[in-house]
Parts: structure tokens; C-alpha cells; sequence
């Protein structure tokens, strides 16, 4: 089937052939991203990954070629996200406050706080509330530094994952992390967890979202950074703790 092992003309053929799959992963990740992240950047390093899924592929790995270069290209655009840390670092201490607040506040209250809870709890009004969750879109479920938190002197996640010599993702996915993820899920406000659905498993964006549900995009933007502060702070609580 596939094969440019070296051919220079069969390799510009399949990068042709193949560049819009770069282009619509590119487009599917910045829909997610800050507007500070250029499109641009996103194809270049997809485009990269291609190349190199080319040079690898080979008929024998039982996987369809379109397939395996998905993988490569947006692990691509992902290893470039991470080199270039695209999210400020005050963007970080935003959320890394927010959970704070969310942690205590469902200690407090034995259920999941409610926005004027949390604003409350952080000293703001919920207009600038709004405005942080806004200023916070990006914000990720899992950063590579969150298994080493020099910074803070935690180690989050640690309950879950103790070998880091490889892909720690790939080794959190293996383990009982995601048991505790589709707990965390669970227990999100109803709306946050219908967000949450639409957005990952059917892989709608921001605005497809708001249609459904009614809101503005910028509302989904903002329910979507507080949901993901949600479940950081369940899963940073369960490995202090060390809860299954």
C-alpha cells in the first residue's frame, strides 16, 4: 500500500495527498487553543509529523496509514505546543487558584461550589470571575510539569503514576487514572458534564457547543475552563489522599 522509503517523488505525493488531514487536525486543535497560538505553527509541525509518519509507516503495522499519520501529526502539533509553552505562566497560577478554591470550598460544603461560591471564596465579583475563566481558555486537563511540580513541591498525580521514564500520559491511561477521570466526570455539575461530552467525545467546538445549549461562546469558553478546574482539583485531591 503505502511506501516512500526514500522516493523523494512518492514522498511530495503523499504529503500532497495528505496535507488536509494536517490542516483539519490543525484547525480541530486551535479551536481549543488561545488565539495567541498561530495556525500556522500548528501545520508546519503537523506537516513535520507527516514527513516522519511517511518514513515510518510500513504495510505490516496493521493500521490503515490515515490512521497512523493522525497520530504522528497531532503528536506533532502537541510536542510543539509543549516546546514553545504556549500558556502563560499567570494563566497557570490563575487556575492553579481557582482549583484551590474549588477544593476547599467542596471540603466545605461536601458538593461541587457554585460560580458565585468560587468567586466569593477568591475575593472577586463574578463579572471578574467571568473574565479569569475567559482569560483561561486553553487550560489543560494534564501538563507533563504536573508530574513533577517543582514549584509547589507536590507531586500531582503521583497516586497514580510512579514510572515516568517513558510517556507518562500513556502511563496514566494504563493505570487507574482513568477509573478516577470518569469518576471526576461524574461528579461535574450536570451542565459541565454535558459540555464536557460534547466537546471530547463528540469532538464539537466552542460554538457548536453554545448552539446546543443555548449560550454564547464565551460562556461555554468559561464553563469549560471551570469544569477543568474541577477535575484537577478531584484528581490532585485523590492523589493527596491516595482514594482509588
Amino acid at each position: 500500500m503505502y511506501s516512500a522509503k526514500g522516493k523523494k517523488d512518492q514522498t511530495d505525493d503523499m504529503l500532497n495527498m495528505h496535507s488536509l488531514l494536517v490542516k483539519k487536525i490543525a484547525y480541530q486543535l486551535k479551536a481549543k487553543l488561545p488565539q495567541s497560538v498561530e495556525l500556522d505553527d500548528l501545520i508546519q509541525a503537523g506537516m513535520i509529523g507527516l514527513l516522519d509518519a511517511i518514513h515510518r509507516y510500513e504495510d505490516s503495522h496493521g493500521a490503515l496509514f490515515e490512521t497512523y499519520a493522525a497520530q504522528r501529526v497531532r503528536g506533532a502539533m502537541l510536542d510543539e505546543l509543549r516546546s514553545a509553552d504556549w500558556l502563560p505562566r499567570s494563566v497557570r497560577k490563575n487556575m492553579r487558584d481557582v482549583e484551590m478554591a474549588i477544593s476547599q470550598l467542596e471540603q466545605e460544603l461536601g458538593k461541587p461550589p457554585t460560580e458565585s461560591d468560587v468567586a466569593k471564596k477568591m475575593q472577586l465579583t463574578l463579572e471578574n470571575y467571568y473574565v479569569l475563566l475567559s482569560d483561561c481558555t486553553g487550560h489543560q486537563l494534564l501538563y507533563y510539569e504536573d508530574f513533577h511540580d517543582t514549584e509547589n513541591s507536590e507531586h500531582f498525580l503521583d497516586r497514580f503514576q510512579t514510572d515516568y521514564s517513558n510517556d507518562p500520559v500513556k502511563g496514566l491511561l494504563a493505570s487507574d487514572f482513568r477509573a478516577a477521570l470518569v469518576e471526576a466526570i461524574d461528579a461535574l455539575p450536570e451542565r459541565e458534564k454535558i459540555l464536557m461530552g460534547l466537546y471530547y467525545e463528540q469532538e464539537l467546538n466552542l460554538k457548536e457547543i453554545g448552539a446546543v445549549m443555548s449560550v454564547s461562546e464565551s460562556r461555554i469558553s468559561q464553563l469549560h475552563s471551570q469544569a477543568i478546574a474541577r477535575l484537577r482539583a478531584n484528581l490532585r485531591e485523590k492523589s493527596w489522599t491516595g482514594a482509588a
